[in-house]
């Protein structure tokens, strides 16, 4: 049921949204058990919610989740990413996607775009245990990316940043896109704080 998470993560079910199983299984044309197997999954992802009484609600991207996820992507993504670069990983796909991203008018496919991008930095880091854990923020990340993305327009700014990052880890600096992953996370956690009522 991967239209339920592409509605999400497009705007188009937003967070505290009620996800009504029999409305879903109507929309897909499917009956209510693989609804109910995808909220689980999407559940697992972070991107749902499901509660005892109430069911099931898209994630409300709040103070707590921001702080979580952003602080653990502080802790773990910089210093994967100067493993990346210690590793010697080719990192010149991640030029493509930079400009994929750039070319894109859609915000859902810049925000897989931008994960992607991220990921290509921190997945030769050689240490499974990190690119798993930073795998699973993917999800949450996303939904806090749309959900901003739609208030704040500060995809030129993250261009920026991505590519400055992509430059000090192309030229084997790895000290300094520590630096810039680090700055980047926490430039655009506080760009969430500040949309946050």
């Amino acid at each position: 049921m991967t239209g339920i998470r592409h509605a999400i993560l497009a705007g188009q079910l937003t967070a505290g949204q009620p996800l009504v199983e029999a409305d879903l299984a109507r929309l897909y044309g499917v009956s209510k058990t693989p609804v109910r197997e995808a909220l689980k999954t999407l559940a697992g992802q972070g991107l749902v919610r499901l509660g005892d009484f109430k069911g099931a609600t898209v994630t409300r991207v709040d103070a707590a989740l921001v702080k979580d996820v952003f602080n653990v992507r502080g802790l773990l993504e910089p210093p994967a990413v100067g493993a990346s670069v210690r590793a010697g990983v080719d990192l010149h796909p991640a030029e493509d996607l930079l400009r994929r991203a750039r070319d894109t008018d859609s915000a859902l496919e810049r925000s897989v775009l931008n994960r992607e991008f991220h990921r290509t930095l921190y997945e030769g880091c050689g240490n499974e245990l990190m690119i798993e854990i930073l795998d699973g923020l993917r999800e949450r990340t996303a939904l806090i990316s749309v959900t901003l993305w739609k208030s704040v327009h500060s995809w030129d700014d993250e261009a920026e940043e991505h590519s400055a990052m992509l430059a000090a880890a192309l030229s084997g600096d790895a000290e300094e896109a520590e630096r810039l992953v680090a700055a980047h996370i926490e430039q655009f956690a506080a760009k969430c704080f500040a949309q946050l009522p």
